[in-house]
């Protein structure tokens, strides 16, 4: 990719390899042309031969090597474009990986309008699905336990497949998919191509490759994934629909000379930096649709101070430099660490110190720890500034207005009418200067407060669990006969419900029942989606629950009630057993 952030071992070429060496067919030859690539990275210049050719493939690569291109490349220029049945199946841990596995697809197949790309994955409603399946989709991304479901419904047919890809494949076995993976493998054909890509090599991953694959080739490359040391990393977890909220805060508290506001798409650069201007400040969108002298002048407008705010797609900033930029803003947060690393090292250039404050939803999680992982560093997280924080920067800033215009040449003139006004009218000084800072500024000078919690029409952020977040009791509909793990558990609710570990307390596995400590705050719409989630073939069916009724009215009533220290189902109450049977949560996921 342009700008190239890898650095090869192995069996990896080096950077003089282009795309058009690599055989590819026309028309992804020309989608990568549209999204901007300019060169492969070591991972597709070293897969993308191999695979081409129909030899099976292993490669040990890091999240942010560029390693989806080196796959999904060779599988569409390889596809029968005229079958309508599934010919390449790829497996993902998570859904959120096979969603961007599946836009990636999409994107590398924009010119082939006849390859329709379906992920499966749980927590979407199967009609989507099984729709997608009746069209004839010859791409299937998926997660083992959904891709799983629809084996045994006899909804998915893989018996025909002629290429799979095992996406972190380590990632995989860690979270408990090893049964279903294998289980996947056994309904395929044995002439299918095999590339499996891992960050790590554990004994357990050589077993697969030695069983599965057939004489593949072994490719390693590591990422070039280190930031400066003078930047400060900072991150701010905050939902979609707060971001635009966000960022205005941000910009008015923090003090920068120059940003790069970074987005995702052309369209969203234009939209933000309106936005940006209809809130007063000098924002411009720079993208790919820019002519190069309209560009350069956009560059020269913010090298000399004209404007402060660049809100920019990844493929517009590259070569970008302008020593001023004393921030980098992710917007959209990447989904490869390449493109972050790219990102943040347009600030604290020329020896200057610099800023990268990256923003992630609740469902992003998962990047930002793929970020850190790759990169070696931890970010710092911050909060969302207060009102009380903008208006008291508000103030300053109005106050060092005043400062600086008490030493204007032209002030006597205005010092004149004034006292004139004041004198003719009767009026304060004082009242008089306010009157004119009101015409300048506007009654909307300070912010309002926020709305009681209670009135506002967003839900609230989930606060970490490390920040004082409140726990809640929910039940689920499988326990220690369902052959349940805390492992499993955790892994099926994260995945559907888009949560992270640090989002759960204590498990407490019962006989045919379990409790989960998750947060109190969890929204219907997540509820609703988990409701249908199944650990193996048993929907979790996950309640709230409160524990026994309370009992009003003393001893009496109680006796009506629950007796002998028994909840609503007969099985002991949760204060009693809670810890004694019950498992705490452990790292581990099982299906989604």
């Amino acid at each position: 990719m342009s700008g190239n952030e890898d650095a090869a071992s192995g069996d990896a070429p080096g950077g003089d390899v282009s795309f058009d060496d690599l055989d590819i067919a026309p028309k992804v030859r020309q989608a990568i042309v549209d999204v901007g690539y300019e060169t492969p990275s070591p991972i597709q210049a070293a897969t993308i031969p191999p695979l081409m050719s129909g030899r099976d493939v292993v490669g040990l690569a890091q999240t942010g090597t560029g390693k989806t291109a080196a796959f999904a490349i060779p599988t569409l220029s390889r596809l029968d474009t005229s079958a309508r049945r599934p010919q390449a199946l790829v497996l993902a841990p998570t859904r959120e990986l096979a969603l961007q596995v599946a836009e990636a697809f999409g994107r590398y197949s924009a010119h082939l309008p006849e390859v329709r790309v379906l992920p499966i994955y749980g927590g979407q409603s199967y009609g989507v699905q099984l729709a997608g399946l009746r069209r004839g989709a010859q791409v299937i991304v998926g997660t083992p336990g959904r891709v799983i479901d629809h084996l045994d419904k006899g909804t998915l047919d893989i018996s025909e497949l002629d290429f799979l890809v095992l996406d972190e494949a380590d990632e995989m076995l860690t979270m408990g998919f090893a049964e279903d993976v294998e289980r996947i493998l056994a309904e395929t054909p044995d002439d299918k191509q095999v590339a499996l890509f891992s960050a790590t090599m554990p004994s357990a991953i050589r077993r697969l490759a030695q069983r599965y694959l057939n004489d593949p080739q072994e490719i390693t490359v590591k990422a070039r994934t280190a930031t400066a040391q003078n930047i400060t990393q900072r991150y701010l977890q905050v939902s979609h629909q707060r971001k635009l909220d966000a960022l205005t805060r941000f910009l008015e508290v923090e003090t920068f000379d120059a940003m790069i506001v970074f987005v995702r798409t052309k369209s969203a650069t234009e939209e933000l930096a309106e936005k940006l201007r209809a809130r007063g400040f000098s924002a411009v969108a720079i993208n790919g649709d820019m002519v190069q002298a309209q560009r350069e002048r956009t560059i020269n407008q913010l090298k000399g101070g004209t404007i402060d705010i660049l809100v920019a797609t990844d493929v517009a900033a590259r070569g970008l430099d302008v020593d001023r930029i004393s921030h980098v803003v992710n917007y959209d947060i990447p989904h490869d660490t390449e493109s972050y690393v790219h990102r943040i090292g347009r600030t604290g250039r020329a020896g200057r110190s610099g800023n990268a404050l990256l923003f992630v939803s609740p469902r992003e999680r998962h990047l930002l720890r793929a970020i850190e992982r790759a990169t070696r560093s931890t970010l710092t997280e911050i909060g969302l500034p207060s009102v009380e924080d903008v208006n008291a920067q508000r103030v300053a800033k109005f106050a060092d207005s005043i400062t600086e215009n008490l030493s204007s040449d032209h002030l006597d003139l205005f010092r004149k009418l004034v006292e004139d006004y004041a004198g003719e009218h009767d009026v304060a000084m004082a009242d008089v200067a306010a009157a004119l800072a009101l015409e300048t500024r506007d009654g909307g000078f300070l912010m309002a407060p926020d709305p009681p919690e209670g009135q506002r029409p967003e839900r609230r952020e989930r606060a970490p669990r490390g920040s004082g977040g409140q726990f809640a009791t929910y039940r689920i509909a499988v326990g220690r006969r369902h052959k349940v793990s805390p492992g499993s558990i955790v892994g099926a609710i994260a995945n559907e419900g888009g949560l992270t570990r640090g989002d759960f307390g204590n498990i407490s596995i019962r006989d045919d029942f379990s409790l989960v400590e998750l947060p109190e705050n969890l929204d219907n719409e997540t509820l609703a989606s988990l409701r249908h989630t199944k650990i193996g073939k048993n929907p979790i069916d996950i309640r709230r629950d409160y524990g026994p009724p309370r009992t009003r009215g003393g001893a009496k009533r109680a006796q009506g009630g629950q007796r002998g220290g028994q909840g609503r189902d007969g099985h002991p109450k949760r204060n009693e057993s809670w810890g004694k049977r019950g498992t705490r949560h452990i790292a581990g996921r099982g299906r989604n």
